[in-house]
């Protein structure tokens, strides 16, 4: 039997992605997905939706709908990457339905956050701001290096993106921030610096500061740099294309559908821990 995945926000960039990875995976079958209310691709053919030829034939169950009602109930799991009030309400859907949920969207505030923490009290949540294999390792490299690197070490995280991402620092930069916090025994939250402008003063010693670049087409590109008087370590993931994203993201999907109800991160999907 193959896995029946739906995806919400069906028309978007990681969307059609999405469902692309899906109809080429032979232990998946793409069931559909979602549309905004008021799209012009409401009323039209998955085809049209996803941008692929007639000769794409899709199950005959699949669905655009708005309802992510309708959705969830025609899969097994659904993926995630819209906007992070929307992901939020489609979690408590989920969880309504005792289905689990697999989300990439980043921007959470901390109600947000502590809201799919209630929802992953009922289904298994996957959970993660980057799907991308390469950083998952690079997030548990970090915390090795900066458990390993003392204090002395400046730890600063640099990432740019294209010009039309609206959140700041990015997920990724926050989860390398936290990775990095980890492996030092610190709380992020009191240690970092997201600002420095006019006369900041010298650099506080701990502190982990976030330093962001937005500009043209750029996929996503994230560098943790330990800097001490000598000497300086950088580690650094360029993703040149945004299917490493979507490929994660099903990866995540036929994992999470064999795991009891809790917040799940890609360490976990890709057995890091």
């Amino acid at each position: 039997m193959t896995i029946k995945i739906g995806i919400f926000g069906a028309t978007g960039r990681m969307g059609k992605m999405l469902a692309r990875e899906i109809l080429d995976d032979p232990q998946c079958t793409f069931v559909g997905g979602t549309v905004r209310e008021g799209s012009p691709f409401m009323d039209k053919s998955l085809n049209d939706v996803l941008g692929l030829p007639a000769s794409v034939v899709f199950p005959k169950q699949a669905i655009n709908t708005i309802s992510p009602e309708k959705l969830l109930g025609a899969c097994d799991v659904a993926i995630d990457f819209t906007r992070a009030e929307v992901s939020v309400h489609h979690a408590y859907v989920a969880a309504a339905m005792g289905k689990p949920i697999v989300i990439g969207t980043t921007g959470f505030n901390q109600e947000q956050v502590q809201m799919l923490a209630d929802a992953a009290n009922h289904i298994p949540i996957v959970l993660a701001p980057n799907m991308s294999v390469g950083v998952t390792l690079l997030t548990a490299i970090t915390e090795i290096v900066a458990q390993t690197l003392d204090a002395k070490y400046d730890i600063e995280i640099v990432e740019m993106h294209h010009r039309h991402k609206i959140d700041s620092p990015s997920g990724t930069a926050l989860l390398l921030g936290e990775a990095a916090a980890q492996g030092r025994s610190i709380n992020l939250k009191n240690r970092a610096v997201y600002d420095r402008k006019g006369n900041s003063g010298p650099r506080k010693r701990g502190d982990i500061g976030f330093a962001t670049l937005r500009g043209g087409d750029v996929v996503g590109e994230h560098t943790v740099i330990f800097a001490n008087d000598g000497e300086r370590v950088e580690l650094t993931h360029k993703a040149s294309d945004r299917r490493i994203f979507a490929q994660g993201a099903v990866v995540a999907a036929k994992w999470v559908i064999a795991h009891p109800a809790g917040r799940y991160s890609m360490k976990d999907v890709l057995g890091f821990d």
